[in-house]
């Protein structure tokens, strides 16, 4: 399972993904998360409150930093974005889908 991982300090000077390894890592993830020119994914959370998205977006703050991987969070009232690539390739690394599946079990445990 892609969320037991953990992410791996990535040194650059690597490719990024390709179209065809981005496709089998995307269905070890859940619903909802897209790609986006090849080179980020990115998925909507709705929540019913505003401090709930609160909630939620601090865990994936310390997500990020336990994985030291960070994502680009967009809160907007009671929708977060996530938005993950890896800024030293300018694209995806199985590190972006390994906080993805993460970011989807921090949401489970607090449903």
């Amino acid at each position: 399972m892609i969320a037991e991982k953990k992410c791996i300090p990535c040194q650059g000077g690597i490719p990024p993904l390709k179209s065809k390894e981005i496709r089998k890592l995307l269905i070890h993830l859940e619903n909802g998360w897209e790609v986006y020119k090849d080179k980020e994914i990115r998925k909507k959370y709705l929540f019913s409150k505003y401090t709930d998205a609160i909630v939620f977006s601090n865990k994936i703050a310390d997500l990020a930093e336990e994985e030291g991987h960070h994502p680009f969070i967009h809160i907007n009232y009671k929708e977060i974005v996530i938005i993950l690539f890896t800024h030293k390739i300018n694209g995806l690394h199985e590190n972006d889908f390994i906080l993805a599946a993460k970011c989807d079990l921090i949401l489970k445990s607090l449903i």
